[in-house]
């Protein structure tokens, strides 16, 4: 019998992984000219982080995520999201002491949730999120939705909308609540079972329904914006203010109220174009209460996530190819034994001094390792034969023109290194 790999999840295999690299170097580019420092936890928490943290009645927490019990008897989740994670580093590790305030984290990883896998969402998934804990500011708000906006325009991609919302406080959301339900009452029986089960426990979250039935039925639904209080609406009008600064469009959706309990004031999310039920790439916005809910001081904090996989499949979409190669910047060839030996000394010294070499293992002839340099999209091959041995020179050619010159071992070191810099390398 053949194993194979679970569902859900996928290989990324040479050839791909490539884009990867880009995008993760690219992340942490960002991250460094934002001054997001990275932190990285584990895979797996105690169970109780995510019930606490994310919401018991969220999607995630009740549907979604693979949890089990270890040898200790102790009830263990892998990570479903990030940011409840490093709100536990942060409160477990006492980073609120830290002078340098806020603090700003970024992470990427996999994070695990047991949905029905569809292209750009898998089970396992790579996301990459910031996490700016330690001010209420709007302006920090602003950054950090510049930081995402940015962050896709420097890949390339368009057609972007930014969706912006404000869920309000503990102090607003009780009159909208009501408002909210009293409402759905009217219409509770026409509501298909799960949205009845959320009007029960979490109303909030029924204008979060896919069901375009309950969307139609709660379309006159009480917005929340009605009801912000005196702080959650002057921080909502200076986030749109400092937007405007940045001339960062947006719309604004009184019904975007994200699927994760944490959320206070400013909801984000950034759709794009053209890669139909999942045009959502990146959701973020404010949890001033969630450092508390899990243990720590009160401090309040905001940031955004967003799926590597998601982000893969909307480049493609938009046919947008990364700059990406893995070619080699040299290709040895050699003939006999003991240019074979020499040859091995060249590869050895050629990638320690930073070079990207390879070398034949299979005994192949001229003409094969010629042909294994083309596949490997090698720039130069350098050839070492019996009187390139006997003069102590390589023939280094250009695989591209065909041009070809000797060098001393130290020279075709030299030129190789230079045509690197110079970007004729890889």
């Amino acid at each position: 019998m053949t194993i194979r790999i679970p569902r859900g999840t996928a290989d990324i295999l040479p050839g791909e992984v490539e884009k990867w690299h880009y995008i993760e170097n690219k992340i942490r580019d960002l991250c460094r000219r934002f001054n997001y420092a990275e932190i990285r936890t584990p895979i797996f928490e105690h169970t109780e982080l995510f019930q606490r943290g994310v919401g018991e009645t969220t999607d995630i927490v009740e549907k979604e995520m693979y949890t089990f019990i270890d040898k200790g008897v102790r009830s263990i989740t892998l990570r479903p999201e990030g940011t409840a994670a490093v709100v536990r580093a942060y409160v477990e590790h006492k980073l609120y002491a830290d002078p340098k305030q806020p603090v700003k984290l970024y992470y990427i990883g996999p994070m695990f949730r047991y949905e029905r896998p569809q292209a750009g969402r898998m089970r396992q998934f790579t996301q990459f999120g910031i996490e700016a804990i330690g001010s209420k500011d709007p302006l920090l708000d602003a950054e950090v939705i510049a930081m995402a906006m940015q962050f896709y325009a420097e890949l390339g991609l368009t057609g972007l909308r930014l969706e912006l919302n404000s869920v309000g406080c503990q102090n607003c959301r009780p009159k909208h609540r009501e408002a909210l339900v009293a409402f759905l009452e009217e219409v509770k029986e026409e509501l298909g079972p799960e949205d009845r089960s959320r009007l029960e426990r979490n109303p909030l979250r029924v204008l979060d329904s896919k069901d375009p039935k309950t969307q139609e039925l709660t379309k006159n639904a009480p917005s929340i914006l009605d009801y912000l209080c005196e702080d959650c609406r002057p921080h909502f009008e200076a986030v749109q203010r400092y937007l405007d600064e940045l001339n960062i469009p947006y719309v604004i959706n009184p019904r975007l109220v994200r699927g994760l309990d944490y959320y206070t004031q400013t909801a984000f999310e950034i759709m794009v174009e053209g890669i139909g039920a999942i045009g959502t790439i990146c959701g973020g916005g404010r949890y001033n209460g969630l450092v508390a809910e899990i243990g720590g001081q009160d401090k309040p904090g905001i940031g955004f996530a967003l799926s590597i996989e998601r982000l893969l499949l909307a480049l493609e979409k938009q046919g947008i190819e990364l700059p990406v190669t893995d070619g080699l910047d040299c290709f040895v060839v050699t003939l006999g034994e003991a240019a074979k030996r020499q040859g091995f000394k060249l590869v050895h010294q050629w990638r320690k001094a930073g070079l990207k070499v390879e070398q034949d293992f299979l005994d192949r002839g001229l003409k094969g390792q010629l042909k294994s340099a083309d596949r490997y999209q090698a720039k130069y091959a350098a050839i070492v034969g019996e009187d390139e041995l006997a003069k102590g020179v390589v023939v280094l050619k250009n695989l591209a023109t065909g041009e070809q010159q000797e060098y001393a071992y130290a020279e075709a070191e030299a030129f190789l290194l230079k045509q690197r810099e110079q970007g004729v390398g890889v």
